[in-house]
Order: structure tokens, then sequence, then C-alpha cells
């Protein structure tokens, strides 16, 4: 087992499954906290702070997408890693809209899963990085704070990251492909639809200061004078 790295809480009703998913991640170095269902999901990580949750959509009770609603409209942007089936991308998609930062469908490697947890926490624990003026937008990546037009922004952890990583060079295209890489450090490039859910994300939570321009048929580029 590694250093300790946190706590993560799995909200799984599956008992193979939270099994297979609390080794991986104590193998990785982080307590695991198993409950079965959405209602104590979600006290468990209003109470203790996870560094990051796994959550299964279809939890008992209150389902994931649910829980990750609730986290969020609370102002908790606790990191959470969705588990879905293989065949439910609208409830995947439903779930980054609402603020998932990440997902993995069923069956999956439970290697898979422990590497996923491991880059959000990393990545949602960055400092030390300097503040990024970017057109009409502030990037503290030190705070991990944004704001527009002086405005605080509210992101997920993974669309501050999408963010700064394409707002550190200014008119450089990123294929979708480049950005699963960088920022949620995926190999396996057949989700790239993820990639185009929390560009619209950002879009909607910045406005006209998102700088961040579609190449059709490439990918994105972030530029301050690009419209929405």
């Amino acid at each position: 087992m590694g250093t300790l790295q946190g706590l993560v809480v799995v909200a799984e009703d599956e008992p193979a499954i939270a099994d297979v998913e609390r080794l991986y991640l104590q193998d990785a170095g982080f307590t695991v906290t198993v409950v079965r269902d959405g209602q104590d999901a979600l006290a468990l990580i209003r109470r203790e702070a996870p560094v990051a949750a796994v959550v299964d959509i279809g939890l008992p009770g209150l389902d994931g997408i649910a829980v990750v609603r609730a986290l969020r409209e609370a102002d908790d942007w606790t990191p959470v890693v969705l588990v879905t089936a293989r065949d439910a991308e609208v409830d995947r998609v439903l779930g980054i809209e609402l603020g998932a930062d990440d997902y993995v469908t069923k069956p999956f490697s439970g290697r898979e899963l422990a590497a996923r947890v491991r880059g959000l926490v990393r990545r949602s624990s960055v400092r030390a990085a300097p503040v990024l003026d970017a057109g009409r937008l502030r990037i503290d990546r030190d705070r991990r704070t944004v704001t527009a037009d002086g405005a605080p922004v509210a992101l997920t952890a993974t669309e501050f990251d999408l963010l700064a990583h394409l707002a550190a060079e200014p008119g450089r295209v990123f294929e979708r492909a480049q950005l699963l890489s960088a920022v949620w450090g995926v190999a396996d490039f057949s989700g790239t639809r993820t990639v185009d859910v929390h560009v619209a994300q950002l879009r909607g939570k910045l406005g006209d200061a998102a700088g961040l321009r579609t190449v059709r048929g490439v990918g994105y580029a972030f530029d301050p004078d690009a419209q929405p």
C-alpha cells in the first residue's frame, strides 16, 4: 500500500463491485468507506469531506445523479467519479452536466478506477502555480479559483483543469484525444464525448467570457475573442 492519500467514499449497493473498488483504492493508498445507498453517501460526504467519492448511478433510494445534484446545489465540489452501466450514456452525460468530474462504465478495471481517482485527487490539490490572466478570466492555479469579469465562478475539479490546460496555451488547437490524455489521464480515447460535455458546461458557467473556440472535426482552443 502506498502513502495514505485521504478518504474516498464509495457508494455502491452491489457487494462484489464495492469490494473490488475498496481493495484497489486501498492499494492506491486511500482510506475507503463503503455505503450502500445515496442518502448515506450524501450524509457521509457532507460530514467527512473526503478527497473524492465514487458513486454508482443506480443506487437505491437516492440515485447517483441525485447525489451529485444535491452536492453541487449546496456548493460542495468534492470530486465525484460516477459508475454507470455500459449503455447509460444519457445518465453519464446528465451526471457530468450536473457537476460530476469523471465516470467509469461497468464492467471496469479496478486498476483503471484507482488511477482515475488518484489523478483526479492529484489535479484537485495542485498548488504553487501562478495566476493566469486569460482574456476576461483570472485563473488562480494556487487557490484553484476562477473569476469572470471579476465575479467568482464555481467549477468542478475537472472543469477547472480543462479550462486551465486550454488557457495556458492561447490559440493552440487541442484534439479531443489530447485533452482526454492531459486532463483525464485516459489512454482509451473512445469516450471523447465527455470533452464536449465539459466544454459545454464551461461555456454555460462562464458565458461570453469563456474564450473557448470549437475547431470542427478537431477539438478546441482557448481564444479570448471567441464567441460561445
